[in-house]
């Protein structure tokens, strides 16, 4: 899922300056699974920003509601009565909320409330790591499933390199080597060959706004 985490409270206050009324929208899929920007955590901001513009002598006149979910249209028509008399609007959704907001009203500012982070899995209540940086072109298969790019700390399509030091990465003696736990995880399930296959250098300088359309579903017409 993707991990977000809520932006130092001093720079989204900052973001609102000068506005009275704002709308903060939270989102009810990956930020509130990940305790960023779901319902709990919008109540929160917002009491945290009316309190703060009230020390100011600057009353803010701000809202808050949670929708399903931010990059989905089906949930968004909820918000277009509620945006018409507001001077801003915050979001606590992921990048990609953030951007669907602005484009779907293009007249009125938009402001992220959090920081999208990574990609990764919930390893415990509050606690997640990064397992994907979403680079395009996905070698899990040669690589026994751990992935070279978030688990190495050079992120080497081929390694090891020469830090390796006794199945830890050279950075510090707690971060394992990704390539020694790749070596293990190959060898066990005797395809210890994969890592002698070669992956090309990838074209990082070429990156352009990707489209994912998944099998049997085409692009709109109209889009």
């Amino acid at each position: 899922m993707i991990v977000a985490k809520r932006k130092p409270f001093e720079e989204i206050k900052g973001m609102l300056k000068g506005y009275k009324k704002v709308l903060n929208i939270g989102c009810g899929t990956c930020v509130a699974v990940c305790l960023a920007g779901g319902e709990k955590e919008v109540d929160v901001l917002t009491a945290e920003l009316d309190m703060a513009r009230k020390l100011e002598e600057s009353p803010l006149e701000i809202a808050k509601i949670t929708v399903e979910r931010q990059c989905d249209r089906e949930y968004m028509e909820v918000l277009d009565d509620k945006v018409k008399d507001q001077d801003a609007l915050l979001t606590m959704a992921c990048g990609a909320g953030v951007q669907f907001l602005a484009e779907r009203y293009p007249d009125i500012p938009v402001f992220p409330a959090v920081d999208t982070t990574f990609i990764g899995v919930n390893q415990g209540v509050g606690w997640y790591e990064e397992r994907c940086r979403s680079c395009g072109s996905c070698v899990l298969g040669m690589t026994g499933g751990i992935c070279p790019v978030t688990m190495c700390a050079k992120g080497l399509y081929n390694g090891p390199c020469g830090g390796t030091n006794k199945g830890s990465c050279e950075i510090h003696a707690d971060q394992p080597c990704a390539w020694h736990m790749i070596y293990e995880r190959l060898s066990r399930q005797g395809r210890l060959d994969m890592i002698m296959d070669i992956v090309p250098p990838q074209d990082w300088q070429n990156q352009i706004p990707r489209t994912v359309i998944q099998p049997g579903y085409k692009k709109p017409e109209a889009a």
